[in-house]
């Protein structure tokens, strides 16, 4: 009688795992947490600079009498958009509720409460963008993206303060967790997600198809390097260079779902991705898909244990 049920298992076995089990391990499975608090930290040092960079014309944008009325404001926003700083009607309580999203950045880099500061940081982040949609770039939408992953995992089990709280009771190392798993997983699956978007907007024009898109991103770009000569006395390098950041970031899309080249081609993103910011004219945004790359690239140390 018990013939049946072994011969079942193994041919369960050399079948392979079913794609419930796959689903199942793909999002469930108890993961190290330490990748996710590097992801914090990168993402609130993103923050913070990004915040530096409204500081001079806070109330030029959303003052009294700002050029980014309300109204107008909420025709740009998503439907179901809301925004913390619709409550925010005069200078005092706008500079308020900014030092209130400042304030959060700063306690998700420091990793003090770190679930309730990455929740804190995620809200007042996208309540700043739907006060200025149309102000918002591409790097600002992919930190939205980090800060709502981070609020999924234990995102402040090391290099925290949360973690120096934590010694004083237990010595052990963070163990396992399905949630950091659940986090690791959402990080993966829209780094994916958000490159295939980019290349598929990218090859609508006419200009990656030729090779002349670096010229025109070098153009618009960064003046620090006078690549947009460069290219006009090369055309080869030209062509060379747009079809290259149209090849890495398909190969970056699809790669990171084979295992056996997940780490190499998450180490080269680490790379590659500020490289093709600046050559974009948007090295936060490079910055930011750098981001995305740290829990994939395996380049975090493992802490041994203390007795």
């Amino acid at each position: 009688m018990n013939a049946v049920p072994s011969l079942q298992r193994t041919i369960d076995h050399r079948a392979g795992p079913s794609v419930s089990s796959i689903w199942m391990r793909f999002w469930f499975e108890p993961a190290d947490p330490r990748p996710l608090a590097a992801v914090r930290i990168l993402a609130a040092a993103l923050g913070l600079c990004l915040l530096w960079s409204y500081v001079d014309d806070l109330q030029v944008w959303f003052g009294p009498g700002g050029m980014v009325p309300l109204d107008v404001a909420r025709v740009w926003r998503p439907r179901f958009g809301i925004s913390l700083f619709d409550l925010a009607t005069t200078a005092g309580s706008l500079w308020a509720v900014f030092g209130m999203t400042v304030a959060a950045f700063t306690a998700l880099l420091l990793g003090l409460g770190s679930r309730a500061a990455a929740l804190a940081s995620a809200v007042l982040w996208a309540s700043l963008l739907h006060r200025g949609p149309m102000l918002a770039g591409p790097a600002d939408d992919c930190l939205a993206v980090i800060l709502w992953c981070l609020v999924a995992g234990p995102c402040g089990c090391d290099w925290s303060l949360d973690r120096r709280l934590a010694t004083r009771l237990t010595r052990s190392a963070p163990p396992p967790s399905p949630w950091a798993r659940v986090s690791l997983g959402l990080l993966m699956v829209l780094a994916s997600a958000i490159t295939l978007a980019t290349v598929l907007a990218q090859l609508k024009g006419d200009i990656w198809w030729d090779g002349t898109a670096a010229w025109w991103l070098a153009m618009r770009g960064s003046r620090v390097v006078d690549l947009a000569s460069l290219y006009a006395r090369s055309e080869y390098l030209m062509n060379l260079v747009t079809h290259a950041i149209v090849v890495f970031e398909i190969v970056f899309a699809v790669g990171i779902w084979c295992r056996p080249i997940r780490r190499t081609i998450a180490r080269i993103a680490l790379v590659a991705w500020p490289l093709v910011g600046v050559l974009a004219g948007e090295p936060l945004w490079g910055l930011a898909m750098a981001i995305f790359a740290v829990p994939l690239a395996g380049i975090m140390p493992v802490k041994a244990d203390r007795p």
